[in-house]
């Protein structure tokens, strides 16, 4: 692609001391080329690109491949770019298939390789194409500017597709939102920001709508696949959870926030011990403290000076309670550390609105190390709940 292409006057951003490079969103590819095709039926010439304007207000000058024409339709395509950002949408064409209608009213739907939403609490009523309302509304404008740039009367209609979208969207949170089909139209800025925090926590809300829409109100909550595998053995293979990555916060803050008046969290050792010194985004990135809780903690049970080192030098949770293990502590401080867990995680929730909160701490080498009190309770809550997949 040529090096005129892509944002203009590009804001720098700069992240780990390294500048990164933006991309666009689904929504401005989808955008763009609807502006592209409208243009094309309307008046027989092809675009080389396409200016557009983001909800951001940043401006891109994005590269129209692949028009054709037919006597009822045009068709063209942007290839969306992720920047710097581990997108994997990235590459991918998102085509929009422009025809007209006899109406006043402007249509957008999705094609092969967009999915179609499947469960309610997304901002997309169940039945429709995964468009989110921005991408929509950014798809809809640039038709009428066509329209009223050329002079034509009338309404369009564009149907977005996306070559590979289907294969592409299993590897995205769509399964689990019960987005079945493809891949989502998404963007509200019309801009991908590299590794967006922000976009993940959107995804994890989400993900926690969908499950309340359904009808819970007790919630099951995993960091990541350790512990969701870890729920299957406990019988909870065919209910429903929410990952919520390293932001463990902010998604008691916003389950609290939907409603939810229980949560369990199943966590593996290595993440939930950094509760324990009051870290709730968990990312070794912005902190870690594991070796510094077990330590804390040995020295609290009475553990000697070079147990003590030996537990702060430790890498791995594992490692630490291996150390533990040798002078027979491991009991007593995974049970003083799961008393702090406690306390950190009904806090956060308590300040949050009013739930209960409960805990089953594992490890990879060693199993189940701790579950609090009320965590048989809500287990069988859960199961009667079912709220499954």
């Amino acid at each position: 692609m040529s090096e005129t292409f892509g944002l203009l006057s590009e804001p720098i951003l700069v992240q780990d001391g390294r500048e990164l490079r933006r991309g666009w969103t689904t929504g401005s590819c989808a955008a763009a080329a609807a502006r592209a095709a409208a243009m094309l039926l309307l008046t027989g010439r092809k675009s080389e690109a396409v200016r557009l304007t983001t909800p951001r207000g940043i401006e891109l000058l994005l590269e129209v491949l692949d028009s054709t024409l037919t006597e009822t339709t045009a068709r063209c395509a942007v290839r969306k770019d992720g920047g710097d950002d581990p997108d994997a949408t990235h590459g991918l064409l998102i085509y929009a298939e422009v025809s007209r209608l006899d109406s006043d009213l402007f249509e957008v739907d999705g094609g092969a390789g967009v999915g179609r939403v499947t469960r309610p609490g997304l901002s997309v009523p169940v039945g429709m194409a995964a468009i989110n309302p921005v991408p929509r509304r950014m798809i809809e404008d640039e038709l009428r500017r066509a329209c009223a740039e050329t002079g034509c009367g009338g309404a369009l209609r564009a149907v977005i597709s996306v070559p590979g979208g289907e294969d592409v969207a299993a590897r995205t949170f769509n399964p689990q939102l019960g987005i079945v089909g493809g891949i989502s139209i998404l963007g509200t800025s019309g801009i991908v920001e590299p590794m967006s925090e922000r976009a993940l926590i959107d995804t994890i809300r989400l993900d926690i709508d969908t499950i309340r829409a359904a009808g819970a109100s007790a919630l099951l909550m995993t960091p990541g696949n350790y512990g969701r595998d870890f729920a299957e053995t406990l019988g909870l293979a065919d209910i429903r959870g929410a990952k919520c990555s390293n932001f463990l916060g902010e998604a008691i803050d916003y389950a609290v926030y939907r409603g939810f008046s229980e949560i369990l969290l199943i966590a593996h050792a290595g993440k939930l011990v950094k509760t324990a010194a009051g870290v709730f985004n968990t990312h070794s990135r912005t902190a870690d403290g594991r070796a510094e809780v077990f330590a804390a903690h040995a020295a609290l049970c009475g553990a000697d000076t070079d147990t003590v080192r030996a537990v702060f030098e430790s890498v791995t949770a594992d490692a630490a309670i291996a150390v533990l293990r040798t002078c027979g502590l491991d009991g007593a401080v995974i049970a003083s550390i799961a008393g702090k867990i406690a306390q950190n995680l009904r806090r956060r929730a308590e300040a949050a609105g009013i739930a209960q909160i409960e805990f089953i701490m594992f490890s990879n080498e060693y199993g189940e190390l701790f579950r609090s009190d009320g965590a048989d309770r809500l287990l069988s809550r859960l199961k009667e709940q079912r709220i499954g997949d």
